[in-house]
């Protein structure tokens, strides 16, 4: 019965090798992807989200990583080495981690969140904000904020 299933389902231990190496290499490509963030937004010490956003490429802004725990220390390490901003906001960072995929843009219930911290950012970094003539978080942007 057991030569069986393996002929039909194919060997059980082949397939969790090979959906172990699929994570792997999804994992590898993530990670490449954090220097290319705008922003890492964390839960201090569990979650961590890593942003970017083109708005002349983009209708919001969309998630490039994700992690929890030692993935979260990771990427937060690693957007300090290649000085991607991090800001502490542990609701937004649990809402996007369990909201959002990696390659998905932001729902739009996170834009006014999102795009405060967007422009909180590019502030720092003394960078215009983008314009943009699709509509999305950084025209949900309140009042005062530089866009």
């Amino acid at each position: 019965m057991k030569d069986e299933y393996k002929q039909t389902e194919g060997d059980p231990m082949v397939k969790a090798r090979l959906r172990q190496i699929r994570m792997e290499r999804a994992r590898r490509r993530m990670m490449q992807s954090v220097p290319t963030a705008d922003v890492v937004i964390t839960n201090p010490t569990h979650f961590a989200v890593a942003l970017a956003y083109k708005p002349e490429e983009m209708t919001a802004p969309k998630v490039v990583a994700k992690g929890a725990d030692n993935l979260a220390r990771r990427i937060r390490e690693l957007a300090e080495e290649h000085d991607v901003s991090i800001v502490e906001n542990p609701p937004l960072a649990r809402a996007l981690y369990q909201s959002v995929e990696v390659d998905e843009e932001i729902p739009a219930a996170h834009y006014r969140a999102v795009a405060e911290v967007i422009s909180y950012v590019f502030r720092l970094k003394r960078r215009p904000m983008p314009q943009s003539r699709r509509q999305g978080p950084a025209s949900a942007a309140p009042g005062g904020m530089p866009r």
